[in-house]
């Protein structure tokens, strides 16, 4: 039953996002105070926030402008990052995780935001929100800071199934062409299929099959496909979505956050060496602190899980309000475009290119 602070959002013209206040790193007092960020910038957003009721009412009350904007909804249990997924699917019904999932599964809300169980939380939107007819496997598309205009490229899948053949790939590059338009507004994204080298005979089979899906596609597809790609084009300008398998896109995504920590790490050290490092860091304080905003992780904040009957953003376990601040930011951009009924058109076409030969795709359907 819709109640009066749902029914006063619709009348509003509000986008209501359901949000697990639980299961981060930092623990629900900095998914309060990022969903209360969101509020104050954002007049259109209006929020569904789950967990245990009487610490959320708490927390909420601090926060005057969630007034009227913020529904809660009582969950006990919280899912843990050591849970398993197959246990939380027999015990997890009474969690935070489950109940912001079924708010997007019963339409009281358009997307579900949460920092808890990757795992898990792919499970659960698995099996509450079901795969859309024709896709295989989800995938979570992530983002990765680059030289683009756009500044980030598009990564995916990140880690959802650590398998991948050759159709797999070829859908992954629809979905990724579907969210780049949706999410940044590229009309004709590039897609690159990640490999061992740019040579057309490297790599294992299935990718050069996947290549040949791809490449035949393109066109009436609406994408630019430039072929194989290097673990060095993640950052570059070579192309706008990455196309890879889970298990090499975790391992590129976990590499990448290592490395950005370690460079952090020594550029501090180096302006600790001496006196004058020290008056040159003074110096550079204005640059460095534009270097720092433009690659850090909490501002590229959100995997969306792809594939699935409603939009689900996977923000960071360790986010804080900043990090949730940018998971709610994507996850508005996304509905506001209606996202999940475009992706949904472009992977009914994929189905038509099943069924009659690599060149029938269209674009019917999806108004981007």
């Amino acid at each position: 039953m819709t109640s009066a602070l749902d029914q006063s959002n619709a009348q509003s013209g509000r986008i209501v996002i359901s949000v697990d206040a639980m299961g981060g790193d930092q623990g629900p007092a900095a998914v309060v105070a990022g969903i209360s960020s969101s509020a104050q910038i954002n007049p259109d957003i209006a929020f569904i926030l789950h967990g245990p009721k009487d610490e959320l009412k708490r927390l909420v009350a601090r926060k005057k402008n969630l007034a009227g904007r913020c529904e809660l909804r009582d969950a006990r249990d919280v899912v843990q990052m050591t849970d398993k997924p197959s246990q939380i699917m027999r015990q997890g019904k009474d969690t935070s995780m489950w109940s912001a999932i079924e708010s997007v599964r019963n339409g009281e809300a358009t997307v579900c935001v949460s920092c808890g169980n990757t795992g898990a939380l792919m499970l659960m939107s698995v099996v509450r929100l079901r795969k859309l007819p024709g896709i295989y496997r989800p995938a979570i598309a992530v983002l990765w800071p680059s030289q683009n205009p756009q500044n980030f490229n598009i990564m995916l899948d990140g880690g959802a199934d650590i398998r991948a053949d050759a159709k797999d790939l070829m859908q992954y590059a629809l979905m990724g062409t579907s969210y780049a338009r949706n999410g940044f507004g590229l009309e004709r994204p590039r897609v690159g299929l990640l490999n061992v080298g740019t040579e057309e005979h490297k790599g294992r089979s299935e990718l050069k099959e996947a290549y040949d899906l791809i490449a035949a596609n393109a066109h009436n597809a609406d994408f630019d496909f430039v072929g194989f790609v290097e673990g060095r084009d993640l950052p570059g300008t070579t192309c706008d979505v990455i196309v890879t398998d889970g298990f090499t896109g975790n391992v590129a995504l976990k590499t990448g956050e290592g490395t950005a920590g370690l460079i952090s790490t020594l550029l501090r050290e180096a302006f600790k060496y001496s006196p004058l490092s020290r008056l040159a860091s003074v110096l550079a304080y204005t640059s460095l602190q534009r270097l720092k905003k433009r690659v850090d992780p909490r501002r590229a904040n959100g995997g969306v899980f792809l594939g699935l009957n409603g939009t689900v953003v996977k923000s960071h376990g360790a986010a804080d309000a900043t990090g949730v601040s940018a998971a709610v930011k994507l996850a508005y951009q996304l509905a506001e475009t209606g996202f999940t009924e475009k992706l949904a058109a472009r992977v009914a076409s994929a189905s038509l290119l099943e069924q009659d030969g690599p060149t029938e795709i269209s674009n019917d359907g999806e108004t981007e």
